[in-house]
């Protein structure tokens, strides 16, 4: 059954499933804030009455802190459907290598994780990124908050350049309502989605979520078949108290891909719809199940409880044809079209628990008012990989095609050879256990005038038992994070502010001889200014920031799955967000950075030789991104419509550490537009790199680049039900 059948029918199920469904209502009801009051409405993080951990109860204006919000109205309208994508609208994050396109990477202010794992993200507060469940779809998703700096002396965890949370659409006590949609795409893509929630009684609602999507791809023979189910339930024990589960369900099957060669610098040495891999291997599957359970209770409207645990468990299996990177073996680089591949299998799974609780309120003392935020937590992480790989023999001892396993990339023939069987390379648990204690206090020195003092104290362990080579390996640390910021109310549309804070992120693995390396540790400097403007329509963030970190890994390319130590890094840059209404109505979105991100250290580059030297930039890091758009909402014939545009511009950027391989740079436009076609129902389109234009996401090697979409159409309906 092919992938676009199978979606298919998936679609007309869930369609079918929703239909049933009883509404009262068609949109969603006016989400009610838990959190302190704000100047205005948007100013105010809030999840329809349910509290964010680790945040306690602020206004963005109040966080000595650069916080980047993007709702969900602005993924629909853009018609963003994965995570890295959608993370595009935020200049501050830049594209990594994302394992054949089987995990979510990114880098904020020019500072990524492990490679060896997917860059880590926050769902409502807990861990949900470390995982192996394939990219992060939208579906499901209230808001993605960009927490930019590090946020360790509360969370105790994450890159210092910043941390992304995903908060999802919690079930909606005491309503009913809901919306189904279906849209198609370039490429033969068909996705449908569901959202109903539904009232029970006068204290129980189920939120009902899921999708599914299945197509072609602008990729040789890729295909592509996912599906996720994300119901949330919410029960109120009173008036105080209230309970939230969340449920996470999701499947991902598609083709391992590489992407394209890129030879002395000539981006055009193949097609970018070139796949040089090998069709006739499985698929690569990528499934997840998580649960989340919350409990929130009032003692009254200054003091507040809140207990977490999160359970979540992922499993990533994948056969591949990958290009072969090292020189010696790599017969293209000397004819300019033989490319001998390396077969790999992988078996990745990872299962997490994370135990939390915090209290927070205010209280008043020797005329001082405090906001206080005290919590810990406990987390479990199991992480194993089993790795396996053939590679192909020296271009030295002149070896047969088969023992290359080659591919003509001008001319490329799927199937000539038996698909060589990967022997093992690693085969490993790593275990990391945590337990935090973590104290902030606010506190309110004048009317304008706010400091903010916290820390967080960690206790982690690291274990690691290699059923390959039989060395087991343990590390016990711990770690004390400071944080120091002031927030400075200089006129009502301007509040000024500046902060400090040490970090760190426990580093997992071990080197190819079993050592564990010792945890990254940050430091962060930053300052800026925070304006609400056009009586609170418009609201902006204006950021100065310098990031040091040392300890620092890379992947350790002769030995896939372990790492090894590159020492020191620092960023500094610039930063501007604007987000809000001009007068007549236009809504716009600006993102700007600047990010200057290079090495501090002079070591030998473990990938393929080179000696890295400080100043050397760091790869995937480009110096500028600008994402902008607008959009304004008309009448049209006696219906409500909206039609909007962006653009995108990302500079050239290092392609392959300690080479002169540079990605180009590029500029993509996009238009969006949507009707009501009739009552409660919706006509809504998207064109994506609107003038076709050349574009690479990321790149590990001038051999394993992947190219970005050309031009891509989207067009669905919405409907209430």
């Amino acid at each position: 059954m092919s992938t676009r059948h199978l979606a298919s029918v998936g679609t007309s199920a869930l369609l079918a499933a929703i239909a049933c469904c009883p509404a009262a209502a068609q949109t969603a009801p006016t989400e009610e804030s838990a959190d302190r009051p704000a100047p205005n409405a948007s100013d105010a993080i809030i999840v329809s009455g349910v509290r964010q951990a680790y945040r306690g109860d602020f206004a963005i204006a109040e966080i000595p802190q650069s916080i980047d919000v993007i709702e969900a109205e602005t993924l629909e309208e853009n018609s963003l459907v994965r995570l890295n994508d959608a993370l595009d609208l935020n200049a501050s994050v830049a594209r990594q290598n994302t394992l054949g396109g089987l995990w979510d990477s990114f880098a904020i202010r020019g500072f990524t994780g492990d490679e060896n794992v997917p860059t880590g993200y926050l769902v409502n507060g807990f861990n949900g990124g470390r995982g192996f469940g394939g990219e992060r779809d939208t579906a499901g998703i209230e808001r993605i908050e960009v927490l930019k700096g590090p946020a360790a002396a509360l969370l105790g965890r994450g890159e210092p350049g910043g941390t992304v949370n995903l908060v999802t659409k919690q079930a909606q006590i005491g309503d009913t309502f809901g919306t189904v949609g279906i849209q198609f795409g370039s490429f033969d893509r068909l996705r449908t989605e569901a959202d109903v929630n539904l009232a029970i009684t006068e204290g129980l609602s189920a939120r009902l979520i899921g999708y599914v999507e299945g197509g072609d791809s602008f990729r040789d023979t890729i295909e592509e078949l996912r599906w996720g189910f994300l119901p949330s339930i919410g029960l109120a024990l009173g008036p105080d108290t209230r309970v939230t589960y969340d449920l996470e369900r999701t499947r991902v099957e598609v083709p391992f891909d590489r992407g394209i060669v890129v030879l002395d610098g000539d981006f055009d040495t193949v097609p970018r719809t070139r796949f040089l891999g090998e069709p006739g291997e499985q698929d690569s599957i990528a499934r997840a199940e998580g649960h989340q359970l919350r409990v929130q209770h009032d003692f009254s409207d200054r003091w507040s409880l809140l207990l977490g645990a999160s359970i979540r468990d992922t499993l990533l299996t994948s056969f591949s044809a990958d290009p072969e990177l090292a020189p010696s073996r790599q017969p293209v680089f000397l004819d300019g079209r033989t490319l001998s591949r390396q077969r790999r299998s992988r078996f990745y799974d990872s299962e997490q628990l994370v135990l939390r609780g915090e209290i927070s309120g205010e209280f008043s003392t020797a005329g001082l008012d405090h906001r206080i935020l005290i919590g810990a937590d406990h987390d479990v992480f199991d992480n194993f990989q089993d790795f396996r790989r053939v590679r192909p023999p020296a271009v030295s001892s002149d070896p047969s095609d088969q023992a290359g396993f080659v591919i003509d990339i001008l001319d490329p023939v799927y199937g000539r050879f038996p698909l060589p069987t990967p022997l093992p390379e690693n085969d490993r648990l790593d275990r990391q256990l945590s337990t935090g204690i973590f104290l902030q206090d606010q506190i309110e020195l004048t009317d304008r005038l706010q400091v903010r003092l916290g820390a967080r104290y960690d206790e982690f362990t690291l274990r690691t038992e290699n059923y390959r080579t039989d060395i087991d390996s343990e590390r016990k640390d711990d770690r004390l994070s400071p944080q120091f910021g002031v927030v400075y109310e200089l006129a009502a549309p301007v509040t000024l502010y500046a902060a400090y804070s040490e970090g760190f992120r426990a580093n997992i693995g071990t080197d190819v001889a079993g050592v564990i390396f010792e945890p990254e540790i940050s430091k962060s400097l930053e300052a800026g200014a925070k304006m609400s403007l056009l009586r609170g329509a418009l609201t902006g963030t204006f950021t100065l920031y310098q990031l040091d970190k040392t300890n620092v890994l890379a992947s350790d390319i002769n030995n896939p799955g372990f790492s090894v130590a590159i020492g020191a890094a620092r960023s500094r840059g610039v930063e501007l967000d604007v987000d809000g209404r001009l007068p007549g109505d236009i809504a716009v979105r600006v993102s700007y950075a600047y990010v200057d991100a290079e090495s501090r250290s002079s070591v030998l580059d473990p990938n393929f030789s080179f000696v890295i030297e400080p100043g050397d930039p760091l790869i995937n890091i480009p110096d500028h991104i600008l994402n902008a758009q607008a959009s304004k909402r008309f009448d049209l014939a006696g219906r409500s419509a909206k039609l909007g545009g962006g653009v995108q511009y990302v500079s050239d950027r290092l392609g392959a550490t300690g080479t002169q391989f540079f990605l180009p740079d590029h500029t993509l436009f996009r238009v969006f537009g949507e009707v009501e076609a009739l009552d409660d129902i919706t006509l809504y389109g998207t064109v994506a790199n609107l003038f076709d234009a050349d574009w690479y996401a990321n790149s590990y090697s001038q051999l394993w680049v992947q190219p970005g979409a050309p031009r891509t159409v989207t067009i669905g309906l919405r409907a209430g039900i």
